[in-house]
This record gives structure tokens, C-alpha cells and sequence, in this order.
């Protein structure tokens, strides 16, 4: 997913690190992270705006094939999925254009993939080109760890054994371990926490659990441990924190 700041400025959490991004900055994921985001700048005058794409990793791929010289083969290496940088002109003229097409929308079929194609082109020769280039590069070391964050997401609730991770991964237990907190700043077990407290924390504000059968519902045996780890996420106690988000929605 690429995310483009036209206005404002926005906020995202990834366990303990904050990243801001504000005008002409741009944001990737290229994994499925446990963010959570939040505007840190907007008016009535002046809103929040923002442009957002959903990256294809098969169109990625077809560019990645035609190998141009700027868009040079490198020796792979574990980096991050998720990542902020300054957009620079050409990035930004052609998400413009990209926006403007919705003023004539009978031009959308024909020019939309190839204004979107000079967008994947311009991340790809981007300064965190290498990042993007893994979203679409098979058996690359960020497609074997996204696989596993898609494990880990749909058994979340289930006791996580690293080893069978790793052996999904095709990686040592040591070369996983290090590859997977390269590309999601954290380890898997912290990954899996992440997600469970942040289903906890969806399931008591949207679904009206109480703190004791969401902790059991995400995958907790210890009431007080998942109260000690939801406060140290979020600042507060479950109840605390409910009433909080409640009393300002």
C-alpha cells in the first residue's frame, strides 16, 4: 500500500516506534503490519487529505521483468516493510494526475494503468526501491515472512511455535528470527501480541466484550497479564482506555 500526504500531517504506530509523516511525504507497507494510525494535523479550513494505492505485486513484477538500466538488479537484503520517505516531484505530478482523472472519468479505463504503472516505475527508482521491489520478488525474503505474518494473523489466538515459522520460511530459527524483525521491526512473538491486543481492543469497542472474554477470545489464559500487556500498548487498562475512545467518539 502506498499512502500519500497532500494535507496535514498523519501519525502511525508500530509497537514502540512513532513515525510522522506530513505534505509530500509518502508512506509504504509492504507487509501487514499491526499499525495504528491517527491524524496529528488537520482544521476545518485545512483537512486531512491524503492519496492512497494499493501496490499489485504482479504489475510490480512485469516492470521488475523488463530490467531497464534504472531499474538495476541488486543483491537482495532483509529490509523493512514499512517505511517513510519524501516524495519527490514526479512521484507527486503523477498521483495528481492520477486524482484529476476523476474530473473525467470516461478517461480512466484507458489512462488510470498507465499512470499507475509510472507510479510503481517511480517507487521502483525510488530511494527505498529495494523495499518495493521484494513486494513482487518470488521467494524474496520479504514474500516468505509475509507468508508467515498471514500464518500468525489466522491462528493469532494459538500458542506460536517459532520453529514451525521458521520451517515454513525455508529459514534456520536464528536467520528467521533476524530476517522477520528486519522487515517488521519486532519478533514473532511480539508480532502475534501486537495483533491479539489490538483484536482485544476492536472486539471491547465495537463488539461490546468485556476485558475478561475478550482476553480469552484473543488467545490469553492470564486476565492480569493481558491487562499488564494492553496498558503498556495503549497507555491505559482496557476499561480506561474503552471509556476513553467511547467518551470522544
Amino acid at each position: 500500500m502506498l499512502a500519500i500526504v497532500v494535507q496535514g500531517k498523519k501519525g502511525a504506530a508500530l509497537g514502540e516506534e512513532i513515525y510522522r509523516y506530513g505534505e509530500a511525504q509518502y508512506l509504504v507497507v509492504s507487509v501487514d503490519q499491526p499499525i495504528s494510525g491517527f491524524i496529528l494535523e488537520a482544521t476545518p479550513d485545512r483537512p486531512y487529505l491524503g492519496f492512497k494505492l494499493d501496490l499489485d505485486p504482479h504489475e510490480l513484477c512485469e516492470l521488475i521483468a523488463v530490467q531497464t538500466t534504472a531499474i538495476a538488479d541488486k543483491k537482495e537484503t532483509s529490509v523493512r516493510g514499512f517505511f517513510v520517505s519524501t516524495a519527490n516531484l514526479s512521484l507527486l505530478d503523477c498521483a495528481l494526475r492520477l486524482i484529476q482523472l476523476l474530473d473525467t472519468p470516461e478517461d480512466i479505463p484507458i489512462l488510470a494503468p498507465m499512470m499507475i504503472r509510472e507510479i510503481y516505475y517511480r517507487l521502483l527508482i525510488g530511494e527505498q526501491s529495494e523495499a518495493v521491489r521484494q513486494i513482487a520478488t518470488s521467494g524474496s525474503n520479504m514474500q516468505r515472512i509475509a507468508a508467515v505474518i498471514q500464518s500468525i494473523k489466522v491462528d493469532f489466538a494459538k500458542p506460536l511455535r517459532v520453529a514451525d515459522l521458521a520451517e515454513q520460511a525455508s529459514m534456520s530459527p536464528s536467520s528467521f528470527h533476524h530476517h522477520f524483525k528486519q522487515v517488521t521491526s519486532m519478533s514473532p512473538l511480539q508480532y502475534q501480541k501486537q495483533i491479539r491486543l489490538l483484536e482485544a481492543r476492536r472486539l471491547m469497542l465495537v463488539e461490546d466484550y468485556n476485558a475478561i472474554t475478550a482476553a480469552d477470545r484473543v488467545g490469553y489464559e492470564s486476565p492480569s497479564q493481558f491487562s499488564r500487556e494492553y496498558a503498556r500498548l495503549f497507555g491505559a487498562p482496557p476499561i480506561q482506555d474503552i471509556g476513553r475512545l467511547l467518551s470522544v467518539s
